[in-house]
């Protein structure tokens, strides 16, 4: 019987060693993707153990398994740091404008920021406002659809149904939206639909908890004057539902429009007109120095007021009873990052809120000389001093 000896070219481990170093040090100085690596690192290995025997070819098997391991294992690194280096773009609507909502420089970012969104690392807001011109919301969305944003976050019913109308690819996040089922919005809460879903509220019960408020610090009011812009389906459906609760309470509502800031100084005499004791201000679309002179307004006239917008009460308004408005743009940040993880919008529930806040602007309340009760005071969430 024909045996077969071992070659006599034996080829050590520390040879194997040197020959993969060799290789791997001349690869590491090149620019090349890591396929292209892998593929030339394994023809000059090929070529290093080209003139050796069988011995030679073990050592072309295991170079073999050697690259195809390494690319196999650097590959999902290589995707996972492509994703990681993506810059997301949000479009922010804002309805105070940008350099003076509380709610982008504060609560929006925390929410993104809990959910690993961090701005100019991985995340770029890019915000747009027209104070007290509801007819540049349809230009601001426009705007923002053509810088190509991966989402949109809009402000009440007027802002979100301009954005709705706007575009049907971008995803949008609402928020502080009343019935958005009726504003034709949504098509239903547990199931959105199209493009749309977010946060909403209860606007009739907050604007009837604010007239309570009002009649229980100030007893003897009956006529109330009604700040409202009744083009916002979002404020004339509770509005309308407002009335039976005035009649149990024996107040007497009058509606003042207000669609612009244009419209500011007719609405204000129209509320003197009225002989109005006191006053509820819907969200208006003004400035914020628009808001800092309704305040003087009733504070001069003796007017005590109550909002369902939180920040006209830091301005200097008596009241606010309304939906957690920080908590809701928090939340606006985990429904983004479902949005850009890849959940479509119209999957994902409309949250409605269930936390309600009352603040109380005491300053307010001693320029005009009102003692707010106890009664009122020991179910405050905050004071503004």
């Amino acid at each position: 019987m024909r045996s077969y000896s071992r070659p006599r070219h034996e080829v050590s481990e520390d040879q194997v060693r040197v020959e993969l170093q060799l290789v791997t040090d001349g690869a590491s100085h090149r620019s090349v993707p890591p396929l292209k690596l892998a593929l030339s690192g394994q023809r000059e290995m090929n070529a290093l153990l080209a003139e050796q025997s069988e011995g030679g070819r073990i050592l072309r098997g295991a170079a073999t398994i050697v690259f195809v391991l390494s690319l196999l294992l650097t590959a999902p690194f290589t995707t996972a740091a492509q994703q990681a280096a993506k810059v997301y773009r949000i479009g922010y609507l804002s309805y105070l404008g940008c350099s003076d909502d509380p709610f982008l420089k504060g609560p929006f970012r925390q929410g993104l920021h809990d959910v690993g969104y961090v701005e100019g690392r991985n995340v770029v807001i890019e915000c747009r406002s027209a104070p007290g011109k509801t007819d540049r919301y349809p230009d601001l969305v426009a705007e923002l659809v053509r810088l190509k944003v991966d989402v949109l976050l809009a402000t009440g019913t007027i802002m979100t149904l301009a954005a709705k109308q706007a575009t049907t690819t971008v995803p949008i996040v609402m928020v502080y939206i009343d019935n958005p089922v009726a504003s034709g919005i949504v098509s239903n809460l547990a199931r959105p639909g199209a493009n749309v879903t977010g946060l909403s509220m209860l606007a009739a019960e907050m604007v009837q908890k604010n007239l309570e408020l009002l009649k229980e610090a100030a007893p003897s009011i009956s006529r109330v004057s009604v700040l409202i812009d009744s083009s916002n389906p979002g404020q004339t459906l509770p509005d309308q539902q407002m009335a039976a609760a005035a009649k149990i309470l024996g107040v007497r509502p009058q509606r003042v429009e207000l669609r612009t800031s244009a419209d500011l100084d007719a609405a204000l005499e129209a509320v003197l007109k009225q002989r109005a004791e006191a006053l509820v201000v819907w969200p208006l679309p003004i400035t914020p120095r628009d808001s800092e002179r309704l305040a003087e307004f009733a504070t001069k006239n003796r007017l005590p007021t109550a909002t369902t917008y939180q920040p006209y009460v830091r301005t200097g308004l008596l009241f606010s009873y309304v939906t957690d408005m920080a908590r809701q743009f928090r939340r606006a940040g985990v429904y983004v990052d479902k949005i850009l993880r890849g959940t479509k919008p119209g999957d994902i529930p409309v949250e409605q809120s269930d936390k309600y806040e009352l603040l109380i602007n005491l300053k307010t309340a001693k320029a005009l000389g009102l003692q707010i009760p106890q009664s009122i005071l020991v179910r405050a969430d905050e004071f503004i001093q």
